[in-house]
């Protein structure tokens, strides 16, 4: 039963997501925090492993979730669950529909939901801002600063200011994962 659950489950957040894989992380937290599969603490692990590892950030957790919930075959069902709704769509659009760009009312729909994709992916970053660094998971939390995190994060502001600085070039993501890492280690291991 979990099987079908996490396939359909998926299914609809892979249908009703627009603006690709940062654009889903809010309906994936939504769904799987009231479902239980995941805590926000995990949740909030999980998307920065997905984030830093290989493939799509949509594919990454729908395969994390299901492998959580369901094992080989859990991931499995999660992954085609989310990935099935943009094969179909991204087939249609290739065979049957090539100039479909072209129509005004297809533009004027895109346009709509540009504004959309970005305030869901601005919400899903203040509340993952809000629960790692003052720990506030809803309106009736009390704050309570993450002093690691906050330093983390300013020394990673730091260090980014002043490599563009000095450097004249932008440090790259990769870098700035892999020094957060090592600060992570440092601040959280002892």
């Amino acid at each position: 039963m979990i099987f079908l659950t996490l396939f359909l489950t998926f299914l609809e957040i892979g249908v009703c997501s627009f603006g690709g894989g940062y654009g889903m992380i809010s309906l994936v937290r939504e769904t799987v925090v009231a479902k239980g599969w995941l805590t926000e603490a995990e949740f909030l692990n999980l998307v920065a492993v997905a984030e830093s590892t290989p493939g799509p950030i949509a594919v990454n957790v729908a395969t994390f979730v299901g492998s959580n919930c369901g094992g080989f075959l859990g991931a499995l069902c999660a992954t085609i669950g989310v990935v099935l709704p943009s094969f179909i769509i991204i087939l249609l659009i290739a065979a049957l529909l090539q100039n479909i760009l072209k129509y005004a009312g297809v533009q004027a729909a895109l346009n709509g939901i540009r504004p959309a994709v970005v305030g869901l992916i601005l919400a899903t970053a203040c509340t993952m801002m809000l629960s790692s660094l003052l720990n506030i998971g809803n309106f009736h939390s009390s704050v309570a600063a993450d002093w690691k995190a906050l330093s983390i994060l300013t020394l990673l502001i730091i260090v980014k200011l002043l490599f563009d600085k000095v450097f004249k070039r932008k440090l790259p993501p990769i870098a700035l994962l892999l020094i957060s890492a090592v600060l992570g280690v440092l601040f959280y291991a002892w």
